[in-house]
């Protein structure tokens, strides 16, 4: 097998989902955008469906992925439409859009009217994270331009769910914009939180899980609850034999006529260049060497902690999880 290899539990994905809506006591809107953080978003969505609200993705092709596959219930796309092809489809395929400005509203509003076909959506609030969203006091305004709007929620988004000071200033703003959101859409379901916000006890109608179904809880809320690692990676050992001369891969060899073994994973599937995963040195592009003696073609466990190797490359389990999973074999087991 030259490309490396996944295994995913999706019992353990399942279980991760558990453990937080115990915790959170609100029901969960699974967010499985980027490919479910690389571990499959068609996969996990389907094993998924029966125990969550709905579903969070960053785009409209994301969406459509899991309504071919079969996915029934509520799909909200974060990322904004941008042109009046994604309004459609959206519209088309039953996904419930993101109003985050006017520029947006207008486009949605003018496709619904153009088509005479109704489009979901939840209005995003900019409560402090500035990324998308309404600022709070513009969102009056944005729905008295909001006629004929099929507004089914309101969200925004914690940025330092870990501070009670910024929480609360958050909290408060949030809980004016639902005030106005709901005054015209009673039944708009409002959402605040992900993984950190729920863990720091923020709940409003559901909560929008994250990185907790896959296994890994935001740095200041781990221990919290008992959520485990759902994918184990694995790499080909392409080659066992003895050292010759001074190099060990792109490195300067520190032993002379040692066993060595070479695994096919590089840096060109998603890993750092500089080391760990007790490749000796640098990596090469599509492979890394170790000392020790292997079983030819045999499959090695190559990242024993995401956690460890995140901290000592200075990021975060979500961009290591992404970038090793996206290029993986997927295998999945219950």
């Amino acid at each position: 097998m030259q490309n490396t290899l996944a295994v995913i539990s999706l019992n353990r994905i399942i279980e991760n989902a558990a453990a937080l809506q115990n915790a959170a006591r609100r029901p969960l809107i699974a967010v499985v955008k980027d490919d479910a953080y690389g571990h499959g978003a068609e996969r996990v969505s389907l094993a998924l469906e029966p125990y969550v609200s709905g579903f969070a993705v960053s785009s409209v092709d994301e969406g459509a992925a899991l309504r071919t596959v079969g996915v029934s219930k509520e799909i909200l796309v974060l990322t904004p439409p941008l042109c009046e092809e994604e309004v459609l489809r959206a519209a088309s395929l039953g996904l419930t859009v993101s109003l985050t400005c006017l520029a947006v509203q207008h486009l949605v509003l003018r496709v619904q009217e153009k088509y005479a076909l109704p489009v979901k959506a939840h209005i995003a609030v900019n409560t402090g994270m500035n990324r998308y969203g309404f600022r709070p006091e513009r969102v009056k305004d944005a729905l008295k331009h909001a006629d004929g709007a099929v507004i089914t929620g309101v969200y925004s988004h914690l940025f330092l769910p870990e501070s009670a000071r910024e929480v609360r200033a958050q909290v408060r703003l949030f809980e004016r914009a639902c005030g106005e959101v709901r005054s015209i859409y009673p039944d708009a379901v409002r959402h605040l939180s992900a993984t950190g916000g729920a863990l720091a006890g923020v709940a409003f109608d559901a909560v929008r899980a994250g990185i907790a179904l896959y296994g890994y809880l935001p740095e200041a809320f781990r221990g919290k609850i008992g959520v485990k690692p759902a994918a184990k990676l694995y790499a080909t050992v392409a080659q066992s034999g003895t050292q010759l001369g001074g190099g060990m891969g792109y490195a300067r060899a520190k032993r002379k006529g040692e066993k060595y073994h070479t695994l096919r994973l590089g840096y060109g599937d998603g890993f750092f260049r500089d080391g760990g995963l007790g490749a000796e040195g640098k990596l090469c592009m599509d492979a890394c060497v170790r000392w020790g003696a292997a079983r030819v073609f045999g499959r090695r466990l190559v990242l024993s902690s995401v956690t460890e190797y995140a901290k000592q490359h200075g990021t975060t389990e979500y961009e290591v999880l992404v970038n090793y999973l996206r290029k993986a074999d997927k295998e999945y087991e219950r």
